[in-house]
This record gives structure tokens, sequence and C-alpha cells, in this order.
């Protein structure tokens, strides 16, 4: 019986830390970020401004109907807009990021490690996809879920999943993203996997993707893109 208790303990204590696995909630009304790496003090987000001394303009972005420059090999360029652009979303747990395609430009394989990201395609038509982690049977493989989008449509990539966004067409492409994060982070996985600084080991590479080491030495010697 004791032994029974203390499971059922532990599981809703299990329970309540992944419930509460996001941004905090706020405790006051906003929370200013103070944007100063002189800032002696390191919390899990950044620091608030004086309440006294917030103005509308800590609340304020602008830009996002600007396009932005898809010129690199990519062809994509991500806008964000998070507490790192806008000082107000500090403790508030969302942002916003603006994607813009070149015809068959794409938005790399990414994660994001902190956040779900909702997107809504206002132009042009992509297709977009994600893929699930590694399944408890070992005779089962990452499942892939795709869909090709055109204006109006919307698509979820749920936390922490590898996904991706590629424009089909031969005109521009435009998508919106909020992200349940005032900072989700992002992990490009090739930029992250062959462009590290220091790299990572080709010997570790070349067990773990099953090729030649001279295939690994190549793809560690491109430039990898970063579109952000």
């Amino acid at each position: 019986m004791a032994a029974r208790l203390l499971l059922t303990i532990v599981i809703l204590a299990l329970a309540s830390l992944l419930a509460h696995a996001s941004d905090p909630s706020p405790l006051q009304d906003f929370c200013v970020a103070v944007n100063d790496s002189r800032a002696s003090v390191f919390v899990n987000g950044k620091i608030c401004k004086d309440p006294n001394t917030v103005t509308p303009d800590d609340f304020f972005f602008s830009g996002l109907n600007k396009p932005g420059n898809t010129s690199s090999p990519l062809g994509s360029r991500v806008t964000p807009v998070t507490v790192n652009q806008l000082a107000g979303l500090n403790t508030l747990g969302i942002s916003l990021a603006r994607i813009d395609f070149a015809p068959y430009g794409l938005n790399p394989p990414h994660t994001h490690p902190r956040a779900t990201e909702i997107l809504v395609l206002v132009e042009g038509s992509l297709y977009v996809g994600f893929v699930t982690s590694n399944p408890a049977n070992p005779n089962q493989k990452n499942k892939l879920f795709t869909k090709t989008l055109y204006p109006g449509d919307v698509f979820v990539f749920p936390e922490g999943l590898i996904h991706f966004q590629f424009n089909v067409g031969n005109t521009n492409a435009v998508a919106f993203a909020g992200l349940s994060s005032q900072n989700p982070g992002v992990i490009t996985i090739a930029n992250a996997v062959f462009g590290s600084d220091p790299p990572i080991s080709s010997d570790v590479l070349t067990r773990a993707f099953q090729v030649d080491k001279n295939v690994i030495k190549y793809l560690q010697g491109q430039f990898w893109w970063d579109n952000n």
C-alpha cells in the first residue's frame, strides 16, 4: 500500500513538472526586458525594466510589412520578433516571425527547442512537414507528416520536432508564424551537425551516418547558411 502511494505521488509530481514545462507565467502586468550585456544578474529570461520608465515603444515593433532578403542559396529569410527584438514580450510566452521564400526557397529542417509553432501562409504555396520523435517500438520509423499549403492555410509544428517549409511554386511565398515562447530558439540541423565550433569529431559523424569519412569532411568543409 505504501509503495503504491509513493508511486502515485511520484507520477503526480512528474505530471505537474510536465504541465509547467513552458515559459513561466508573469507575476505582474508586464516585465519589459533590459537588453544590457553589462547586467550583473542572470535569470531564466531577462531582468525587468523599472515599470516607471516603461514606454509604449517597449511593446512596439515595426517592419514585418517589409520582405526579407532571400538572395542566399537557401532562398529564404526569417524575420523574428522575439524578446530580443521586442522587449515587452518578456515573460509573456509568445513570439512571432515572418518567413519569406524565393521561388523554390527552403527553410531547412530545424527545431525550436522551447516552442510549438503555428504557421499561416498568406502568399504562394509551401510544402511543409515535421518528423516525429523516435518511436518506442524499434521496428518502427520516425513518421513524417506533410501538407501542401495555399494562402489562408494553417499548419502546426509541435514543440521540439524537426520541421521544414519549402516553396514549391515559381513565385515568392510569404508566411507568418506564431511561437509559444518569448525566446523559442532555433537549431538548424545541418548547421549544428556539420558546422559546429569546434566541429564534432569526424569519427563520431562517420559512425552515426554510416558513410565514408571523406564525405563527412566534405560536409564539414561547406559553408552552412543561416537564414535567420
